[in-house]
């Protein structure tokens, strides 16, 4: 069958800087950016020219962040997308490689992130799981000190970009993607779960804080109708930029009230 046409709109470096600007982004400034590549359009130069544009937006004084997760550093009991054979569990314990910093790929966060993380020059801070890159002048001072049993609260970038006056730049992505209410959950009442992952010295188990995206869709909803937020397009992509700290005290008293967890340990399932 013959190779279907692309589909537009014509999105260049130049332009997605140009768009950025007109909505606001600034030079020096801290952005933690959630992309999606296929909802711009047609990338003339792909991920490479996001980032490209993104750098020349912030300048040379300004840092760009994003989240390079793994959650593939788990424990394979708790898998389900896609779950393997119990069978394999205690192989899969005993072999799987510790996370680095330098070479283990990112997943499920998308091309761009992968992007940064590859980049000369970024940095990426230790929690082998829900680690974030980051490229420019404040890149070191927001990756380090990542504690290895916090993977999204006080010892965390999140709250160094919310310290920080950073914000939230969600390009083609949406609210169930913003990793800030992350940071709310370690705030309020949440369960403990027991999380299970390679270590430098062999398999590992940490009691860490539940953390679940569940509803952030609906917490952003009210989050834009109640708050301040720009909202734009770059391409054929929604954009959406707001600061970190409005999002993580909107979400602390939101999550309350509209999704109640108990202090108990529960079973992560990834």
């Amino acid at each position: 069958m013959p190779t279907p046409p692309p589909t537009g709109p014509l999105v260049t470096r130049d332009g997605i800087c140009a768009q950025l600007r007109r909505l606001g982004v600034e030079t020096g400034e801290t952005l933690l950016v959630h992309a999606s590549l296929s909802s711009l359009g047609w990338v003339n130069g792909g991920a490479v020219a996001v980032v490209q544009a993104l750098l020349d937006a912030l300048g040379p004084s300004g840092t760009l962040v994003v989240p390079t997760q793994t959650a593939d550093q788990s424990d394979p009991a708790v898998w389900g997308k896609p779950p393997v054979p119990e069978e394999w569990w205690d192989r899969i314990r005993a072999t799987m490689p510790a996370y680095d910093p330098l070479i283990t790929p990112s997943r499920g966060v998308g091309v761009i992130p992968e992007t940064v993380r590859t980049w000369p020059g970024a940095l990426r801070s230790a929690h082998p799981q829900t680690s974030f890159a980051a490229l420019g002048a404040r890149a070191r001072e927001i990756t380090d000190g990542h504690a290895t049993d916090c993977r999204l609260g006080e010892l965390s970038p999140l709250a160094r970009l919310e310290r920080r006056g950073a914000r939230v730049l969600l390009l083609g992505a949406g609210y169930d993607s913003c990793t800030a209410f992350h940071l709310a959950e370690y705030r309020i009442p949440a369960p403990r779960v027991r999380v299970g992952r390679p270590g430098p010295g062999g398999w590992e188990t940490v009691i860490e804080v539940s953390i679940d995206s569940d509803r952030f869709d609906e917490l952003g909803h009210d989050f834009e109708r109640d708050r301040p937020v720009v909202r734009g397009r770059v391409g054929a992509a929604e954009v959406r930029l707001f600061p970190v700290s409005d999002a993580v005290a909107y979400a602390e008293r939101w999550l309350p009230l509209h999704r109640p967890r108990t202090e108990e340990f529960l079973h992560p399932r990834v």
